[in-house]
């Protein structure tokens, strides 16, 4: 397909919709041709190539087997284990089929639930492929996650089967599963048939006679099966995903299957860039959208090899990332600014330790990226490093710097423009009004339809995701993202931060992102993260905690008010005095879940004085007790 630039490839997506995308449906297979390419007689629902049959796991592995069989499909690296091994897409095919008779012969069918509880190891990837093979929708639920917030979400997707593994590894320790699954499924109303439990040998096994069933067994006796693709309409449920931050019933987010493929499909040729028959790396993990998106489905939809990591970037030493890069010729990379951070406390000798020359790009995404990290890295590698914008209900980017139809800059600090398909406002959050000039406060809003690949709806409850995600922007039905955001002249965006980390101090509405950004440029600070407190004078107060590239500046209680005075100036001179910080704290490091974001509302309870809630994605509890000494010291 001939691109002009940009700016017209887009224009057309937003203008000749059905046309702009049934030129993308091309990009995989359909078994059916579909009858109507966007079906919005509904909205905010969206129903894409409506009356198409296609199938995600053929789509995926089978249509490559006529001409890349023998070519690396998945690359399973454990730096926990040592353990290494490819999967050609003839091997990922055979072990997906055994899979898929398992799941089969214990009783599940097309459109029944899966749950999925587990590791970064291949089974995982194989349970994902087997159940979209056969038309089942799976759910992955991070591995090691609470037995509540497990219980939760077995309520709420009412799965036939769960499949699990003894146990996960993390930073050379084991995490049992077994036991936290076990309690989950006792805590549940809904009792799942059976439980097919994979066996790394890692931690007690202690099987629940008439419901557990062991993998290899299985697999055994299924080693020559045969099961054929389920072809279903395209805008069958492929998959159910929780997102993060939910409080009581958790939020699915349910995905189509044509519609997702497609997305994919053509993000990997437009927005990363990449080939078939190279190396996709993203260092996410199944349990995440990334992780779905673009580990398991993106990659092998687009004809790669994708490495499966179990590690830390840490392990066995800062260089590990960067010798896979070398050994299996990484075209592409993904990963969370939040990674990068990490890095950079590390020796820097690690990044040019290694031949990175296969290596085009760096992506980053999960979190907004601060010009000092991203600046940073680029200069470490000597690569490009891209940031790109999207959430767990939109499944792929929605703002992006489409590379692939037009070479374009990337501008630090930002993600870049409006990707196709997308129609981006920036809208004023009291009138509703569209805002058209450059660098004005908004809040980022999509027109409907949402593109090929979004979230449907939250699965169960039509009603929740109008109220939830197409009602907050006064007078108009339009998708939210709740994040604020401004567009430079260029077209570009720059993410300020959730609307609900706005703090108000004295009348005067601050993004915490802000001052998050103006904190990090002080060359001490590796990292930061700022909240607002409850103050009795002022409303709320800005406080920061800050973690330090070399602890030993604030090793005194002197050098640390020092340090404190400096830093609170940079903010005076960036900000002014209204959006300097009430204090600024120094941790070794913050809380975060397992997948890297920040959590801001419990750092903010804790400052107050209340109950921080669910802290099972917490991926070391001691951070939070941290800050609890701090602002809570022992009463005299």
């Amino acid at each position: 397909m001939s691109h002009t630039d940009y700016a017209s490839f887009y224009r057309r997506s937003i203008d000749d919709r059905d046309g702009f995308w049934a030129e993308q449906a091309r990009l995989i297979d359909w078994q059916r041709p579909f009858d109507r390419v966007c079906n919005y007689d509904n909205p905010p629902f969206a129903r894409w190539f409506e009356g198409g049959l296609t199938n995600l796991c053929h789509n995926a592995v089978d249509r490559h087997l006529a001409t890349r069989a023998d070519q690396n499909a998945l690359i399973y690296v454990s730096t926990e284990t040592g353990t290494e091994r490819a999967y050609t897409y003839r091997e990922l095919h055979t072990e997906v089929q055994r899979m898929a008779a398992i799941l089969r012969a214990l009783g599940v069918q097309k459109g029944d639930r899966v749950l999925i509880y587990m590791p970064m190891i291949p089974e995982a990837a194989f349970a994902m492929l087997a159940c979209v093979r056969i038309g089942a929708i799976h759910s992955v639920v991070f591995g090691g996650f609470a037995s509540h917030s497990l219980a939760t979400r077995i309520d709420d997707a009412a799965p036939k089967v769960i499949v699990s593994a003894d146990a996960g590894m993390r930073a050379g320790k084991v995490v049992p599963y077994k036991h936290l699954l076990d309690e989950a499924i006792r805590l549940s109303r809904h009792q799942p048939q059976r439980v097919l439990m994979v066996n790394r040998g890692l931690a007690p096994l202690d099987p629940v006679a008439e419901r557990d069933v062991d993998y290899a067994t299985l697999r055994e006796a299924h080693l020559q099966a045969q099961v054929p693709c389920e072809w279903v309409d395209s805008t069958h449920p492929s998959y159910i995903l929780y997102t993060s931050g939910t409080t009581g019933k958790p939020k699915g987010v349910q995905r189509d299957t044509g519609g997702y493929a497609v997305a994919l499909a053509a993000s990997m040729r437009y927005i990363y860039m990449a080939q078939p028959g190279e190396t996709y790396f993203s260092t996410s993990d199944i349990g995440w959208v990334v992780g779905h998106s673009y580990i398991i489905y993106g990659p092998l939809i687009n004809g790669m090899a994708t490495i499966m990591y179990e590690g830390t970037p840490i392990r066995p030493d800062a260089g590990i990332w960067w010798r896979l890069v070398q050994d299996y010729r990484v075209t592409v990379m993904f990963t969370a600014p939040t990674a990068a951070r990490v890095l950079k406390k590390q020796d820097p000798a690690y990044l040019t330790k290694y031949d990175l020359s296969s290596l085009r790009a760096l992506f980053l995404a999960g979190e907004p990226l601060d010009e000092p990290t991203a600046t940073w890295m680029a200069q470490a590698i000597g690569k490009p490093v891209i940031d790109n914008y999207w959430q767990t209900e939109t499944g792929w980017p929605i703002l992006a710097v489409c590379n692939g139809v037009e070479p374009a800059p990337t501008k630090f600090g930002s993600p870049g423009k409006a990707v196709y398909g997308y129609d981006v406002r920036l809208i004023d959050e009291n009138t509703g009004e569209k805002i058209t000039e450059p660098n004005r406060k908004g809040v980022i809003a999509v027109q409907g339809p949402l593109p090929p690949g979004c979230l449907q709806t939250v699965w169960g409850d039509d009603e929740r995701y109008v109220k939830t995600y197409w009602s907050s922007i006064p007078g108009r039905q339009m998708y939210s993202t709740f994040d604020w955001g401004v567009r430079d002249a260029d077209g570009y965006y720059y993410i300020l931060g959730r609307t609900d980390d706005v703090i108000n101090v004295a009348g005067h509405r601050l993004g915490t992102r802000e001052i998050e950004e103006s904190i990090s440029s002080h060359p001490a600070v590796a990292e930061v993260a700022v909240v607002g407190v409850a103050d009795a004078l002022k409303g709320q107060v800005a406080v920061a905690f800050a973690v330090l590239k070399d602890p030993a500046r604030a090793a005194t209680e002197a050098d640390a008010l020092k340090l404190e005075g400096e830093i609170m100036k940079v903010v005076d001179e960036q900000l002014g005095a209204v959006a300097r910080p009430a204090r600024v704290r120094f941790v070794s490091l913050l809380p975060k879940t397992r997948s890297g974001k920040l959590l801001r509302r419990a750092i903010q309870a804790v400052c107050e004085g209340r109950d921080p809630g669910d802290l099972t994605t917490l991926d070391d509890p001691s951070a939070l007790q941290q800050i609890r000494d701090l602002v809570q010291p022992p009463s005299a």
